[in-house]
């Protein structure tokens, strides 16, 4: 569990993982989007695999218009971009295979051309295979993601990006990556360009409305003022929120592989209107 030090926030690792360093590496890389709009992001002052330290953001009450500031940083931080789908941020350590406790995986360069062929491979089927394996699914859930997962591989749900990211020339978005309520922090601050800071990230390059599915799996304050000054930062494209379901996939699998069977009926539930 992460401590509170002199104004800043401590988290210890194990000397033989990547995972601080791979966080570290996300904050930093969110943060160059600041320059142009993006959201604010808890600066790094240490890190090491065993210590990583950043500072600790001062919270305040949530408003209307506060959320939507949010929105709009969201959009901006997303425009700046990435390399290709599923790439880590560049200072991640050449060890790391992917981050966090289930071991999210980056890909490649080459390994997938399209949103579709990289979703369907590195944010459902490799969590299916871990379900499939220890047991958690059956032969007919395993059966019914991989439906899904062969659909999206296919191109049926591929939808453009935001604008704003289109505009900018990127091949993917800028990613946090766990963008669900606990990281997306009101500033007390009110008054503040952004409102809002991220912490906490698993970034990396993928599509814009993933991250926004995630902030709508578990709920957020004024979440719709959030939506709206997004979409009309960054207007997001048609059929969205039909969507958004899909882009939740990858967060409930995950949920599945280090949480166990309680979220297994809610992962199939979705998963069947995209079957």
């Amino acid at each position: 569990m992460p401590r509170f030090e002199q104004g800043n926030v401590v988290k210890t690792g194990s000397p033989t993982s990547d995972e601080l360093l791979c966080e570290a590496a996300g904050l930093r890389w969110l943060a160059e989007a600041e320059g142009s709009g993006g959201i604010r992001i808890a600066r790094v002052r240490e890190a090491s695999r065993e210590r990583l330290v950043e500072e600790r953001i001062e919270t305040g009450a949530p408003t209307r218009a506060a959320a939507r500031r949010i929105g709009a940083s969201l959009a901006r931080m997303h425009a700046a971009g990435a390399p290709w789908w599923g790439c880590p941020p560049p200072e991640t350590p050449d060890s790391a295979a992917g981050i966090g406790r289930a071991l999210t995986p980056w890909a490649s360069r080459d390994a997938a051309s399209s949103w579709g062929a990289f979703f369907a491979e590195y944010r459902m089927m490799y969590y299916v295979r871990l379900l499939r394996d220890d047991g958690s699914f059956g032969h007919r859930e395993a059966e019914l993601l991989e439906r899904v997962a062969s659909r999206v591989a296919a191109g049926e749900f591929d939808a453009p990006q935001p604008v704003l990211v289109r505009e900018a020339g990127v091949p993917c978005a800028r990613l946090h990556g766990d963008l669900w309520a606990g990281n997306v922090l009101y500033l007390a601050d009110a008054n503040a360009p952004t409102s809002g800071a991220l912490i906490d990230p698993m970034a990396y390059g993928g599509h814009a409305e993933t991250d926004l599915a995630m902030l709508q799996l578990f709920g957020y304050p004024f979440l719709e003022d959030v939506l709206a000054g997004y979409d009309e930062a960054s207007p997001l494209a048609d059929g969205w929120r039909e969507r958004v379901g899909l882009h939740q996939l990858a967060p409930l699998l995950l949920h599945c592989v280090l949480f166990g069977g309680g979220y297994i009926p809610e992962t199939l539930a979705v998963a069947r209107h995209y079957a």
